[in-house]
């Protein structure tokens, strides 16, 4: 017992030491995950012979996960996923395999052996890959959807691949049993063709059924007991059972749970049901990165590094290349192209059950298998580089080469009032001053906010209005008011330096992020400030008041004296901040400042509620009686 308690604390501590160093430096956590598993397996020995039945159990995050995407669709979004399901899926699947065993052929291997290696490397890392997606919120992009499509299409292709790789034993291979490989409980093993397929459908359609019928009933019992954990233990009885019986029948329990979610994402209990998978979900997929790493045969990979690497190279590559044929004939265009390419570049997770199944049924040799983990291993290992890739090199290429292609707009008139930045922010001010008949100039260097004005009949040019020349053709010269709302926190504090060294007497408004932001702001030169935060916190604060029996008439009083004491004090903090040394951001001195501001807004708060104790009568927030 002692030794299960030692090794679980060993890969606790090193995915929370690996994984937040991971996000950091912008690297991810399933490069965090990975790492601390080559820590603490290869490098350190600190684990090492458990790792494999510790991988088979966090693999159940695979299946956890891929209920959750489920819950996310239904079946009509399943349905208009269905031709990049079948044809961008499909042909992935078939192009990768074939090219894949022509390529192990042409090395001397078997013809079975080959077909079985294409099977490997046509598959991807779904773990991996949604889990980045998610990371990174690019799911509903279209290059994460296609990536989703392929993806699920090759859980639903491991089926027929373990149907098949026992046809294909090669005289002459042992195999190493089957007590390494998952359990051989099965329902159909000795069944007849058309019985094992009449048991596969109807576990199915028992999925369905239960799923859309039984379950609803099943959660309100549950609810009434009014214990948490109880409906936390049945969350996890679904999908266990679930995965079990799609296990019993030969089938991806990844797909069977897929397919419950997708059946229940109309339940009224979908988001608790969310709420009480998605930490295991979480906290297994880590351990199964962390086993992938751990997992890894220095041994093997000394001996044969210099293959293994080429081999991974050679996946990468190959994959890439029919995956960007792919996008661009399914109109995958520029960076949705390539980040469904860089995505999908590597070998997966299921590659080691088919590696295992493969060995056990005399279809691979035992020496070659290791080989090939490896490379599976390796190129897994690289796919969050690959990620980073992406995120700092092609997408900004992409986002600065569409702006760069787009010519500035001819302003065709002046206004008084320039308006730079016209996305959340910005629009508000550009309708405020339109329906008070205040003529207005809005500049943009993001060509979707520009449209988005013009689809609501805003005057609106495209272009970057920290450039002299653009500011000057708007009619900066002229102008009276500068409205400052760049989505950028550098370019805007440039822009008001700039333009209020060339054109002093413009009054300049500007919006900051925060509290630091509007210091530099204002020494820039801003006349004023405003926080893009603080006048809606102030109004969810007098809601919150008035929520707590405070008279709304009283709220709104003591918002406004929380405004008055913040601005008696904002020049004493702006010349507290202004006097900070570089590169501290908190100083004693306005630290202390801070505090006395913070004892005055509670002495004006005390003041106001004594004064309107007898002014009005008790009030009481309205009570939601249904």
């Amino acid at each position: 017992m002692t030794d299960y308690f030692v090794q679980a604390f060993i890969y606790l501590v090193a995915a929370v030491i690996a994984v937040p160093l991971a996000k950091r430096f912008g690297l991810g956590s399933v490069l965090g995950y990975l790492v601390a598993g080559v820590v603490i397996g290869p490098v350190t020995g600190l684990v090492g012979q458990e790792t494999a039945t510790v991988q088979h159990f966090a693999e159940f995050g695979v299946v956890m996960m891929l209920f959750l995407v489920g819950m996310e669709l239904d079946p009509k979004t399943l349905w208009a996923m269905r031709v990049r399901l079948l044809g961008l899926g499909g042909l992935q699947v078939t192009l990768t395999a074939a090219a894949a065993t022509c390529f192990a052929w042409s090395l001397g291997l078997p013809w079975q052996t080959a077909v079985a290696v294409g099977f490997l490397f046509s598959l991807s890392s779904t773990a991996i890959v949604l889990q980045t997606l998610n990371e990174k919120g690019l799911v509903k992009t279209e290059g994460g959807r296609s990536a989703f499509s392929v993806l699920l299409f090759q859980d639903i292709a491991v089926i027929p691949m373990l149907a098949i790789i026992p046809l294909l034993a090669v005289p002459g291979i042992s195999g190493t049993g089957t007590e390494h490989g998952h359990s051989s409980l099965s329902l159909v093993e000795n069944l007849p063709g058309w019985a094992h397929g009449l048991v596969v459908v109807g576990a199915i359609v028992l999925v369905i059924v239960c799923g859309y019928y039984l379950s609803r009933p099943l959660f309100r019992y549950v609810v009434q007991s009014g214990m948490r954990e109880v409906f936390t233990a049945t969350s996890l009885m679904l999908v266990i059972g679930i995965a079990a019986l799609m296990s019993l029948v030969n089938l991806s329990p990844a797909l069977g749970a897929f397919l419950a979610g997708v059946v229940l994402a109309n339940s009224e209990f979908r988001h608790e049901l969310e709420a009480n998978i998605e930490p295991f979900k979480g906290l297994l997929l880590g351990l199964f990165f962390i086993t992938v790493g751990a997992g890894i045969n220095f041994g093997v990979l000394a001996d044969a590094w210099d293959t293994v690497l080429l081999l991974a190279l050679a996946v990468i590559v190959g994959k890439a290349l029919i995956l960007v044929g792919l996008a661009f004939a399914f109109g995958i265009r520029d960076s949705e192209g390539w980040l469904f390419t860089l995505g999908l570049a590597q070998a997966g997770e299921f590659g080691f059950v088919l590696l295992t199944y493969s060995t056990q049924n005399r279809v691979i040799p035992a020496d070659t298998a290791q080989v090939l983990s490896l490379v599976v291993a390796l190129s897994m290992f690289l796919t969050p580089l690959l990620f980073i890739v992406y995120d700092r090199m092609v997408l900004p290429r992409y986002q600065k080469a569409s702006n760069e292609e787009a010519e500035p707009d001819e302003i065709e008139e002046q206004a008084p009032v320039i308006v730079a930045g016209v996305g959340r922010f910005g629009q508000i001010v550009c309708r405020l001053l339109r329906a008070n008949n205040i003529p207005s100039v809005a500049l943009d260097h993001a060509l979707d906010q520009i449209e988005n004005l013009r689809r609501i009949q805003l005057k609106s040019y495209f272009g970057d209005a920290t450039r002299v020349e653009l500011l000057e053709t708007a009619g900066i010269a002229e102008a009276r008011l500068l409205v400052v709302a760049i989505d950028d926190r550098d370019r805007a504090v440039s822009l008001v330096r700039h333009v209020k060294q060339l054109y002093p007497e413009v009054w300049i408004l500007a919006r900051a992020f925060d509290r630091g932001h509007g210091y530099e702001l204002r020494e820039a030169g801003a006349d004023d400030v405003v926080s893009e935060t603080y006048y809606s916190a102030l109004e969810l604060g007098g809601e919150a008041l008035t929520a707590m029996g405070v008279h709304p008439q009283r709220a709104r009083r003591m918002t406004d004296s929380f405004i008055a004491s913040e601005k008696a004090h904002e020049d004493q903090l702006f010349d507290a901040w202004r006097n900070i040394e570089e590169g501290i951001h908190f100083s004693p001195r306005y630290g202390e400042l801070f505090m006395k501001l913070e004892e005055s807004l509670g002495h004006a708060m005390q003041e106001d509620a004594q004064r309107t104790v007898d002014e009005a009568p008790a009030w009481t927030p309205p009570r939601n009686n249904g």
